[in-house]
């Protein structure tokens, strides 16, 4: 999420059991995360076609990471504090999705939750290449690049996409994180979830790292997490209600 204009967030209680009816979103699906092999350290095949994204122990449902975004724009220097929580996983499809809590936001007198999807960059269903939210390919290209483990990758990403990669042994996983509605407050908050993150995710030690994209909101504001010590129990988010 980004700022849009600065007004006063207000709680909607209504809003959570309204969602199901007034936002276009699957419902919460009930997939779990069973296998939690350790991946290697190493990238492999790089053209022996692609394969579905590996296993990995600190993705899993209930998973629970804390951190900031960074939404500094030319007139101001800002961080939120954020959470986010796995709710639902299904690697099999290259699909997540959860929620995201933002504090101490501008003007706002309640934490900020929203529900998002994501798609897992596996070459199999989601490659490099987002084709669609406004995201050109070169828009792509530039906010993959800022991460260094994308490095190695870049050279096969920009002939095909990384269509011939194998990443399900690659020590980092690539997603597009994208909101899909805000839990409890109204859509007149003052904030955008026009836009998307761009993630790349440590399998060793479960840190996230992202860039937000919206052509309409300031550019490259970073999203920066660790995995919390509650591990599977994540945070409480229990007066929002997710259906």
């Amino acid at each position: 999420m980004s700022v849009l204009f600065f007004s006063n967030c207000h709680t909607d209680p209504a809003i959570s059991a309204a969602s199901s009816s007034h936002h276009n979103h699957r419902n919460m699906p009930v997939r779990v995360l069973e296998n939690t092999a350790a991946p290697s350290s190493q990238v492999s095949g790089a053209n022996s076609g692609r394969s579905s994204c590996q296993s990995c122990s600190l993705l899993g449902v209930g998973q629970a990471f804390s951190g900031t975004q960074n939404v500094s724009s030319v007139q101001k220097d800002e961080a939120w504090r954020v959470n986010v929580r796995i709710q639902g996983c299904d690697l099999e499809h290259g699909y997540l999705c959860g929620t995201m809590e933002a504090l101490n936001v501008p003007m706002a007198d309640t934490p900020v939750v929203t529900f998002w999807e994501g798609e897992i960059v596996d070459t199999k269903n989601y490659t490099f290449f987002t084709g669609k939210w406004e995201a050109s390919p070169e828009d792509d290209i530039r906010h993959w690049s800022k991460f260094p483990s994308f490095s190695p990758l870049l050279g096969q990403v920009e002939a095909d996409g990384g269509k011939s990669l194998d990443l399900s042994n690659y020590p980092y996983i690539f997603m597009r994180w994208k909101e899909q509605y805000f839990v409890n407050v109204g859509t007149d908050c003052g904030l955008t979830i026009a836009g998307f993150y761009y993630i790349c995710f440590s399998c060793s030690n479960g840190s996230i790292s992202g860039f937000y994209y919206d052509p309409n909101s300031s550019p490259y504001q970073k999203l920066e997490l660790k995995s919390t010590n509650d591990g599977r129990s994540g945070f409480s988010f229990s007066s929002y209600e997710l259906q």
